[in-house]
């Protein structure tokens, strides 16, 4: 059995405004990507992965909510993150926060990110990390999590695999 604990609780802000607590997304299993806004290539291919797992998945999709947090809150406010996602890609909702409180959750999630300078913009900077996409269940219990290496016919099979187990006891 696994001893590492994957995720916990947490106090954001979704791309709306609105404060939210991973109580927020209980009822719906909940598939987790971190990224940033700025992202040139790897959160844009990822988003649209994942997004296209959802399609594949059709009316399944409605049991998973997909949320996209923020490594980089000086720029991702609410505003940036609801104009960076709801064209391209409307089923992800967009949290952000303090600095402190999106460290914890990346810390809780064992995501790595750091800020570094970006030699294409002196003014810039850019945030590599690390891009596993994280299925939460119905409970906001870590159920499993999915390397950005995997094809999006692939991930729609490993997730509908994984709504059809049954609920873990926990009791």
């Amino acid at each position: 059995m696994n001893s590492v604990r994957i995720g916990g609780d947490f106090a954001l802000t979704d791309h709306f405004g609105k404060a939210v607590t991973q109580a927020s997304y209980r009822g719906r299993f909940a598939l987790i990507f971190f990224g940033f806004t700025h992202c040139k290539m790897v959160c844009p291919r990822a988003l649209t992965r994942l997004s296209e797992a959802l399609d594949l998945l059709g009316e399944q999709a409605a049991a998973i909510q997909p949320l996209y947090v923020t490594i980089d809150p000086e720029r991702d406010t609410p505003d940036v993150m609801r104009a960076f996602l709801e064209d391209r890609w409307p089923r992800f909702t967009g949290l952000t926060g303090s600095k402190p409180d999106l460290e914890a959750m990346r810390t809780a999630f064992k995501v790595f990110a750091t800020r570094v300078a970006d030699p294409g913009d002196p003014e810039g900077y850019d945030m590599p990390h690390s891009s596993l996409a994280y299925l939460m269940d119905p409970q906001f219990q870590y159920r499993a999590h999915y390397p950005d290496t995997l094809d999006a016919a692939r991930l729609a099979d490993a997730l509908r695999a994984e709504l059809a187990k049954p609920a873990e006891s926990t009791g």
